[in-house]
């Protein structure tokens, strides 16, 4: 049996993923919302800034090669794209909002 991938590791390797249209990692969006491995399969679930995203399938595809570059071969992954909860701003990170120049009253 495969040991369990580092979950930093998996968080580093995403945040090599951006969405195109902020200009920002996923990670650093807010779009990941769990990492887990469960039963020799990692679990990734995401979501986009709006059902309509036409990045969306970009982006999924991005998120595995940048896993499969970093994990063992015999590491089943699924990516699942998640609507609940929605995104919203507030949960980018403090320094990407930063860098977006987005305030505080902007993320709510």
């Amino acid at each position: 049996m495969t040991a369990a991938p580092d979950i930093e590791a998996i968080r580093d390797a995403l945040r090599k993923v951006a969405d195109p249209e902020i200009g920002a990692n996923i990670v650093d969006i807010g779009l990941v919302y769990r990492i887990a491995y469960e039963n020799g399969k990692l679990w990734v679930d995401m979501t986009m800034t709006s059902p309509a995203c036409p990045m969306g399938g970009m982006i999924v595809d991005d998120a595995y090669a940048e896993l499969a570059r970093i994990l063992p071969k015999e590491v089943e992954m699924e990516i699942q794209v998640v609507w609940e909860p929605p995104w919203k701003p507030s949960m980018m990170s403090e320094q990407c909002r930063e860098r977006l120049g987005w305030s505080d009253s902007d993320a709510d």
